[in-house]
């Protein structure tokens, strides 16, 4: 289990991060072999071909978090020693303060004592946790959880050339993403993704059992049953 009391957040960015994060691999798995590189005084972070290092995706990045086995702890950026206390990571602090989110509002969070013996899985997944929910507090995006020495991981939000999210991306890709994400509430999530990247949304019905997105890529319509998970998708795309 991660941050049990911050899943709720995450559960409901989960569809918008997704696609956000697949945009960022195909860009990035485009360059080939690549490695990344993070330069803090120039404040960039990016990737580069191995073959080719004149091929690159050059970001700005907004460090969020640091997950360490070591203290076994988190520790957020607005309280880092190196971090900015008034940068993109306050916005999780100030969130927390308005909505009673002690996880958000405490400097430094213990590990849950129910991490289990594999440590690094559950700190990647913590990574892309926090991740996501600094996606749905912020509205930026992606991520990426950088890998640090010693196996801690540094969660940052990235300023990338990657194009915004469309609703003829989202349903093309939804089915394969789909089947990799458990959703809490899909229709919340639906909604959600619909509000974070700038999509108009109706629903069908004063049940909720479809919502129709649409931007000038074309439209989708997702349906639910009575549990609020997906069912089907129907599009009509190219505007």
């Amino acid at each position: 289990m991660t941050f049990a009391a911050l899943q709720p957040l995450a559960d409901r960015a989960a569809l918008f991060a997704a696609l956000r994060q697949d945009a960022l691999t195909a860009a990035v798995d485009a360059l080939g072999e690549h490695r990344w590189d993070a330069d803090m005084a120039a404040g960039t972070l990016t990737f580069s071909s191995i073959a080719n290092p004149a091929q690159n995706i050059v970001t700005r990045p907004h460090l969020i978090a640091t997950i360490a086995p070591g203290p076994r702890s988190l520790l957020w950026a607005w309280a880092h020693p190196q971090g900015d206390p008034q940068g993109i990571a306050a916005q999780l602090r100030d969130y927390g303060a308005q909505y009673d989110l002690a996880d958000l509002t405490q400097a430094e969070l213990p590990f849950p004592e129910d991490t289990g013996a594999d440590l690094d899985t559950w700190i990647a997944d913590t990574a892309h946790q926090i991740g996501t929910i600094a996606t749905e507090i912020t509205g930026r995006s992606p991520y990426f959880a950088a890998p640090l020495d010693g196996g801690t991981r540094a969660v940052f939000l990235l300023e990338a050339s990657i194009p915004a999210s469309t609703v003829a991306e989202a349903a093309a890709k939804a089915p394969r993403i789909l089947s990799t994400l458990e959703l809490g509430d899909a229709r919340s999530s639906v909604w959600d993704a619909a509000r974070l990247a700038g999509w108009n949304l109706e629903w069908t019905d004063a049940d909720f059992t479809g919502a129709t997105v649409s931007d000038a890529s074309g439209s989708a319509t997702f349906r639910f049953d009575e549990q609020a998970r997906i069912t089907g998708i129907e599009g009509s795309l190219g505007g």
